[in-house]
C-alpha cells in the first residue's frame, strides 16, 4: 500500500472513545420503546423499550400472551446465552432470554419476552412497547407504532440502527411520518450494479495480536457474524508476506532474508522445480485465522494476491527509503523487478500459484480468484515487486491464466494502485492486458485501490469488467496531505475523524466508481498500527484494535458495519436522493439504506423507503441504517 495520492472528501473531525456492543432486535409490526442505553458498555445490548443494566432486555406484552406461549400464534421459545428468544408470526411473541440479548421479536403483533440475568424491559400494549428498566435506566415509552398487536395482523418489518460518538450501534425506534419531507429517499426502481460483498484482508499481525480465545471470538464475531457483526463475505489472503506479516517470506524459500547487496551474490538460488514450496508459515497464523473465521461464517469466500514473488525471480531491490535517503535495511524481498520474460521463472511461478491454491484447498479453504501482483507499479521498503507491462501481460496470458483455468480459479487484473507516482502508473499495465486478446480473455474482474480507485471514481472503466475496491485507505498519512489530520506519530488514531473519512471512501467507490465489492485493509491491529516497513513510520488505522486483552471496535468498523451487515451478495445498488446515503435492494426484496448525518441531531429524521416514511432520531455527526421488508 502507498501512498501519496488521496482523493479529497469533506471531513469533519471528532474524537471518540470507541466501544462495541451486541445489538438487540426491535419488534416489527409495533413500535419498540425508545431510549435506554446499556450501562454495560462492551457486550451489553441496548434493547428496545428499555435499557438493560447487565446487558439483557425483555418485557411483558399485554393484549396477548406473554412468556413461553403466544395466544393465537406459536410457541415463543427459550434462548440461553444471549440469542433471540423466539419469533411468533401472526400472534403475540414471548420467549425467554437468559443472560444475553433481547427476548424475541414479534412480526405483526406485540413484543414480549422475559429476560433472566439482566433487566426487565417493561410492558407493551396494543403494539407499542415501552416500559421501565429495573436496576438500570428508564426505558421510556414507545411512540408512533401503527400496527396493532391484536388479531395477528402483519405489516412491514423495519430495523433502524444508529451510531455516533455518543454511542455506537444503537437499535432505534421509528414511527410512520404523516407529514414532512424526507431527508433521504430510496429510489429502488433505479438499480445499477449487482453487489458481490464486503470483506477484509487476513494478515499475520492481526491474528498475533488476538492473544486469548475470548479476544479471537469477539473479533471474529464482530467481523464475520451475519446477525451480530458486519457479516463480511470475502477474505483476502496474502500469498507470502504482506507488509503486515510478522517476517519476510514467500512459500518457496528457506526462511533466509540476507542483507541485500548490489552484487546479488547472496540472493537465494533459483528453484524452478518448486522443491522448496511449503505452507509452513501459513499454518502458523493465516490458516488458523481463516479457519476460525469460517466457523463464524461458513459461506466466507476467498481471493489471494502476492506482495512479492520468490526473491530468486527478481532482479534488484529497494535502495532508498522513499524520502530521499538510503534504505535502512535492504532486503531482496523489498522492491526490485520481476525478471523480464524469463520463461523458467514464469513457468515456475504458475506452479507456485497452483500449489498455493491446492494447498489451501487441502485445508478446506477454497480460493476463487487470484491477483497476479499487489500494486505492480510500487517498490516499497516492505515485500513488493515492480512489473513491466510486457512481462505482466505475458504472465497473465501465457502462464497464470492457463494454469488457473485448469483448476477452476479466476484471474483478477490487479491489484492496481499507482496512478502516476514516480513516473509509473498501473493503468499502463491494465491497458496492455486489455489490449491483448489472450491475456484479456483470462481476466474476470479488475481490482483497484488508492490512486487507481480514485480514477475509477472519476469515471475510468476497464471495458465491461466488474471492478472491486480491493483495499481501503488506512488513514494517518505520514506525508501530511492537505485536508487531513496531521500525522499521529504516537499511535494509530482510530478515531471518529477516520470513521467519517472511511464512510466517504466507501460511499464514493459504490456510488461513483460503481464497484461491486469493497474490502477493508487490516481488520485487526494493535494500537500502534505498525507493519514491517523498514524505513517509513506509518501507524495505520484498523477496524478493530486489540490491546491489553481487549478488542475495541473503532468508528471505522461501524462505518463498514452500517453498510455491510444487512446487505447480502446478489443485492442491487439502488438510487437515493436528498442525503448522504447508499442503498441496496436485496434478492429477497428487502431494502437497506445507510446514511451519514454531518450536522446536528435531528429528532424527526425521515427516510422514504418502500412506500413508507420512517421517522426516527438521527444523531449528530453519525450514521444510521434502515432495513425495510414488506410482509
Amino acid at each position: 500500500m502507498k501512498k501519496q495520492s488521496l482523493a479529497g472528501i469533506g471531513l469533519v473531525f471528532f474524537f471518540a472513545a470507541c466501544g462495541s456492543g451486541s445489538s438487540g432486535t426491535s419488534g416489527s409490526g409495533g413500535t419498540s420503546g425508545s431510549g435506554g442505553a446499556s450501562s454495560n458498555g462492551s457486550g451489553g445490548s441496548n434493547g428496545s423499550g428499555g435499557a438493560s443494566s447487565g446487558g439483557t432486555q425483555g418485557g411483558t406484552s399485554s393484549g396477548g400472551t406473554q412468556g413461553g406461549t403466544s395466544s393465537g400464534g406459536t410457541q415463543g421459545g427459550t434462548s440461553s446465552g444471549g440469542t433471540q428468544g423466539g419469533t411468533s408470526s401472526g400472534g403475540t411473541q414471548g420467549g425467554t432470554s437468559s443472560g444475553g440479548t433481547q427476548g424475541g421479536t414479534s412480526s405483526g403483533g406485540t413484543q414480549g419476552g422475559t429476560s433472566s440475568g439482566g433487566t426487565q424491559g417493561g410492558t407493551s400494549s396494543g403494539g407499542t412497547q415501552g416500559g421501565t428498566s429495573s436496576g438500570g435506566t428508564q426505558g421510556g415509552t414507545g411512540t408512533g407504532g401503527s400496527m396493532s398487536g391484536s388479531g395477528g395482523s402483519t405489516g412491514p418489518s423495519m430495523v433502524i440502527v444508529t451510531s455516533s460518538s455518543s454511542g455506537y450501534w444503537q437499535m432505534g425506534t421509528w414511527a410512520e411520518a404523516s407529514s414532512g419531507n424526507a431527508n433521504v429517499t430510496v429510489n429502488d426502481s433505479s438499480a445499477s450494479q449487482t453487489w458481490e460483498g464486503f470483506g477484509g484482508a487476513f494478515n499475520e499481525r492481526g491474528w498475533m495480536y488476538l492473544t486469548t480465545d475470548d479476544m479471537k471470538n469477539q473479533a471474529l464475531k464482530l467481523l464475520f457474524d451475519k446477525n451480530d457483526g458486519a457479516g463480511f463475505s470475502w477474505g483476502r489472503i496474502p500469498m507470502g508476506a504482506s507488509d503486515y506479516a510478522i517476517n519476510r517470506y514467500t512459500c518457496d524459500d528457506k526462511g533466509e532474508d540476507p542483507a541485500a547487496s548490489s552484487s546479488g551474490s547472496n540472493r537465494p538460488a533459483a528453484d524452478t522445480s518448486m522443491s522448496n514450496f511449503t505452507l509452513d508459515q501459513d499454518n502458523k497464523y493465516l490458516i488458523p485465522y481463516i479457519q476460525a473465521a469460517q466457523k463464524v461464517n461458513p459461506d466466507l469466500r476467498f481471493w489471494a494476491s502476492p506482495w512479492t514473488p520468490p526473491v530468486w525471480m527478481k532482479t534488484g531491490y529497494k535502495t532508498d527509503d522513499g524520502s530521499g535517503g538510503t534504505v535502512k535495511k535492504p532486503s531482496y524481498f523489498d522492491g526490485g523487478s520481476f525478471v523480464t520474460n524469463n520463461t523458467d521463472a514464469l513457468t515456475a511461478y504458475a506452479t507456485y500459484y497452483t500449489k498455493f491454491v491446492q494447498g489451501y484447498m487441502d485445508k478446506n479453504i477454497k480460493i476463487e480468484i487470484v491477483s497476479p501482483q499487489n500494486e505492480p507499479g510500487y517498490d516499497q521498503n516492505y515485500p513488493s515487486c515492480l512489473w513491466d507491462k510486457a512481462t505482466y501481460t505475458s504472465w497473465v496470458g501465457k502462464y497464470l491464466g492457463p494454469a488457473m483455468q485448469k483448476i477452476g480459479v479466476k484471474v483478477m487484473l490487479g491489484t492496481l494502485s499507482n496512478a502516476g507516482d514516480n513516473s509509473r502508473t498501473d493503468l499502463d499495465i491494465a491497458s496492455a492486458v486489455m489490449a491483448d486478446s489472450t491475456a484479456n480473455g483470462f481476466v474476470s474482474v479488475v481490482g483497484v485501490q488508492w490512486g487507481v480507485l480514485d480514477k475509477v471514481n472519476g469515471g475510468t472503466k476497464f471495458g465491461s469488467l466488474p471492478i472491486w475496491a480491493t483495499e481501503h485507505k488506512c488513514g494517518n498519512y505520514p506525508w501530511n496531505p492537505s485536508g487531513y489530520p496531521k500525522y499521529n506519530s504516537s499511535q494509530a488514531p482510530n478515531d471518529q475523524a477516520y470513521g467519517v473519512e472511511s464512510w466517504g471512501y466507501i460511499r464514493d467507490a459504490i456510488t461513483k466508481g460503481h464497484v461491486t465489492s469493497y474490502s477493508a485493509w487490516n481488520m485487526v491491529l494493535d494500537k500502534g498500527g505498525l507493519g514491517n516497513d523498514t524505513s517509513r513510520d506509518w501507524k495505520q488505522d484498523a477496524l478493530l484494535v486489540a490491546d491489553s486483552g481487549k478488542v475495541t471496535a473503532t468508528p471505522a468498523y461501524y462505518a463498514f458495519r452500517h453498510v455491510a451487515q444487512y446487505v447480502v451478495p446478489g443485492a442491487k445498488v439502488v438510487g437515493t436522493s436528498g442525503g448522504d446515503a447508499i442503498a441496496f435492494k436485496n434478492p429477497d426484496g428487502s431494502l437497506v439504506v445507510a446514511m451519514y448525518n454531518s450536522g446536528s441531531a435531528v429528532s424527526n429524521y425521515i427516510v422514504s423507503i418502500g412506500g413508507k416514511k420512517a421517522q426516527f432520531a438521527m444523531p449528530a455527526q453519525g450514521w444510521a441504517t434502515v432495513k425495510y421488508a414488506a410482509q
